[in-house]
C-alpha cells in the first residue's frame, strides 16, 4: 500500500513484472521477464525473449519488440500484472506506454522505469520514473520501498544476463 500511494498507482502492486534487455554490443539480443507476487519471485511465471527483429545494440527497440510480444495477447491465459516496471529511465518509460496504448491496454496496469543512479552526478540513490511526471520520486522515509523494486530490478538483470550468456555459449560452439 505504501508503494502505492509512493508511486500514486491506481492499485496495490500484488503482481510486479519487470523487463530487461541484455546484449554485448549487439549480438545476440535477448531480454528477461519476472514475476513477483506478494513480494516473492514467481520462477514459474519468469519469461526470457530471443530478440528478433533488432540489429545492433538499440535498448528502445529491443523493448518495444518484448512489450509487444508479452503483452499482444493480453488477459488470454497469462495473468496481467498489477505494476509493469522497465529497467532504463524516461526513454524506456515512454517506449512502455508506447507499447500499452497501440494494445489498448492504457489503464489495465502501472507502468514505471527504473534507472541506476549516476553517481557522477551525485545521486544518491535509483530514479524512479512514473508517467506524467517530470522528475523521478523522491523516496525519503519508504526507502524500504526502493528496496523491493530494486530487488526485482536485479531479479530481473541477474536472469536476463544469465540467458544471454547461455545464448552466446551455445552460439560459439555451433
Amino acid at each position: 500500500e505504501r508503494l502505492q500511494k509512493r508511486l500514486n498507482l491506481g492499485r496495490a502492486p500484488r503482481r510486479v513484472e519487470c523487463v530487461d534487455n541484455s546484449t554485448l554490443m549487439g549480438s545476440e539480443p535477448v531480454a528477461g521477464v519476472v514475476v513477483f507476487v506478494d513480494g516473492r519471485p514467481e520462477t514459474s511465471a519468469y519469461r526470457t525473449y530471443r530478440i528478433r527483429t533488432v540489429v545492433g545494440p538499440d535498448d528502445y527497440a529491443a523493448m518495444l519488440e518484448v512489450l509487444s510480444r508479452r503483452y499482444r495477447d493480453a488477459g488470454q491465459g497469462d495473468a496481467l500484472p498489477d505494476l509493469l516496471m522497465v529497467d532504463g529511465g524516461r526513454g524506456q518509460l515512454g517506449v512502455a506506454l508506447a507499447v500499452m496504448r497501440d494494445l489498448r491496454l492504457e489503464g489495465r496496469f502501472d507502468v514505471i522505469g527504473i534507472a541506476k543512479k549516476d553517481e557522477r552526478r551525485g545521486e544518491s540513490q535509483d530514479k524512479i520514473f512514473v508517467p506524467g511526471r517530470a522528475n523521478p520520486v523522491a523516496f525519503g522515509r519508504d526507502a524500504d520501498a526502493l528496496l523491493f523494486l530494486q530487488r526485482v530490478r536485479d531479479e530481473t538483470h541477474r536472469f536476463a544476463l544469465a540467458f544471454h550468456r547461455r545464448r552466446r555459449r551455445s552460439v560459439a560452439l555451433r
